[in-house]
């Protein structure tokens, strides 16, 4: 084996060994949920209702359904502005 060959092999060697950060990139980190939303959903399917206030992206609500799909539900719908202040009065 040529001796200029070796130091390379065995820094290749550590690099590929050297433990990977499981953290995540701020790309993946700071993406929207909701990339779109829909105006009319049945609220008999609704099984869950879920908040998320993220720092970039505008309140994002999403709904859990009976079939275990997940959607996103536009905030400025009457029926669901109606909810919230229910339960911000309660």
């Amino acid at each position: 084996m040529d001796v200029k060959l070796l130091p390379l092999m065995v820094l290749l060697a550590v690099s590929t060994r050297a433990p990977t950060s499981s953290a995540k990139p701020i790309s993946l980190v700071e993406r929207c949920w909701c990339r779109s939303t829909l105006n009319t959903v049945p609220q008999r399917s609704i099984k869950e209702l879920k908040f998320l206030h993220t720092p970039n992206c505008p309140f994002q609500v999403i709904a859990k359904l009976k079939n275990n799909r997940e959607v996103c539900i536009n905030p400025e719908t009457k029926w669901l502005q109606q909810y919230l202040k229910n339960a911000i009065n309660k």
